[in-house]
């Protein structure tokens, strides 16, 4: 058949018709960006973010006088260290195919991020808020080990745990790992991120040694506005964490904020009645640690269970908790500021509690078989972190001293180690409160 132009003119219907349905075909499968999502993401991004800062003061409030900046400053240096790390192959390793238990390094540099979609958002968006996930699980251990360690050996333990095991672990459970297919579910880092931290503190402490004076000194707070300020930072920021991890603005994330808020406002007094049932005052630094530990424990359920559950995870997290920091010489190691009874506490019960109550949204397997796996990764998870953490630790301390020396350590390392103090004399003379020798 000739193409005459009466031909063309009338098939040209047909030929428009086609081009379209190709072109509905080719947009089908491309990802479909959207600019809600992205703008949520970004912006949970940084609330992540600033939760290290505010982890910071929480600890530093914690600590006595002398050593309040090292002690804010082994947050602040992991965001530097581990931002760094995450682009150079952290994120690779924990997103990337690989095998059952270490992602490949095809996207080390960000490598082949540029112009692509992760679900409905850019994959630099992804990468950016997964990599705030990994700054404050390494700042979470600090806590475990203020007072004593020193500063360069904190630097080089934390590159390599973040490297070997944190990397690794949320490959395992978020990346396509082993973890993952067989079921495990962990919204938003209770087993990746306070399991981890938890165990990992927990020997930190162990390595170390306790302080000089622990057990014969009481341990009174330096500054427990500074508690309360990081603490209410920490459960704003936390908003961005849980509800976040829907990775878009959609109902999911809806009820991860209401999970979340429901769940800490119940561990916070359920933390205060316990204090004063044992015979004590509702104190602040009592308050601010039971906030924390119900966002702790509703980490891993906030998308799977209903805010009705969220209110028995909240409670049951902090019940475990509690108890834990009242027995917590039973650990047989200085976890100055409690990381392990708090965060790997509750993250274990969290993690339980998933696989328990997501029947609540109609979500997981049968309860048995998911309480099984929700057993499995958490077992797991302390095995692999804590042993990896005790050998990375015995190799740090072949290279550098872990713990400063004893002098420094009585008269507080601010100074030894950033020739910086906290709180010096005023004009009229008058100096900071110094605090009774810690446990």
């Amino acid at each position: 058949m000739l193409l005459t132009p009466t031909v063309l003119r009338r098939s040209l219907p047909l030929l428009t018709l086609l081009s379209g349905g190709a072109a509905l075909a080719q947009a089908a499968k491309a990802p479909a960006f959207d600019t809600g999502d992205t703008a949520w993401m970004i912006v949970a991004a940084a609330l992540v973010l600033f939760m290290t800062p505010g982890l910071a003061f929480f600890y530093g409030g914690l600590t006595r006088s002398q050593s309040v900046l090292n002690t804010m400053m082994m947050s602040f240096v992991s965001i530097g260290l581990v931002l760094v790390l995450w682009m150079l192959g952290g994120y690779s390793i924990a997103f990337t195919p690989g095998n059952s238990f270490f992602g490949g390094f095809s996207a080390a540099g960000f490598n082949g991020l540029s112009n692509t979609v992760n679900g409905t958002i850019p994959s630099y968006v992804f990468a950016a808020f997964q990599a705030m996930f990994a700054v404050i699980a390494l700042a979470l251990i600090s806590g475990a080990v203020v007072e004593r360690m020193r500063f360069g050996a904190f630097l080089l333990f934390g590159g390599l745990w973040s490297l070997l095991i944190y990397s690794p672990l949320a490959h395992m459970v978020w990346g396509g790992g082993w973890l993952g297919v067989r079921g495990a579910l962990d919204y938003a880092g209770g087993t990746v991120i306070h399991i981890a931290a938890g165990v990992s503190a927990l020997v930190a402490a162990f390595v170390l040694g306790p302080r000089i004076g622990h057990g014969r000194t009481a341990h009174v707070p330096h500054n427990v506005p500074f508690v309360l300020l990081g603490a209410a930072i920490l459960w704003f920021g936390w908003i961005g964490f849980n509800a976040g991890s829907a990775l878009g603005a959609n109902q999911s994330a809806a009820l991860a904020f209401m999970t979340t808020c429901v769940a800490t406002a119940a561990a916070m007094l359920t933390w205060l009645i316990w204090e004063s049932a044992r015979g004590g005052k509702p104190t602040a630094v009592g308050a601010a640690t039971g906030l924390v530990v119900g966002l702790v424990a509703i980490t891993p359920a906030c998308g799977f269970v209903s805010p009705w559950a969220s209110l028995v995870v909240g409670i049951a997290g902090a019940t475990a908790s509690f108890w834990a920091v009242q027995f917590k010489q039973a650990f047989r190691s200085d976890d100055a500021l409690d990381v392990f009874a708090c965060h790997g506490i509750a993250g274990i019960v969290g993690a339980l509690l998933t696989g328990a109550l997501a029947w609540t949204t109609g979500q997981g397997k049968p309860l048995g078989e998911q309480m099984l796996i929700q057993t499995q990764a958490v077992l797991f998870t302390l095995v692999f972190c804590g042993v990896g953490s005790f050998i990375l630790l015995k190799l740090v301390g072949l290279v550098l001293p872990l713990r400063v020396t004893a002098s420094q350590e009585v008269s507080g390392i601010d100074i030894s180690s950033h020739s910086e103090q906290g709180y010096a004399e005023n004009e009229s003379g008058l100096s900071a409160p110094v605090m009774i020798g810690g446990d």
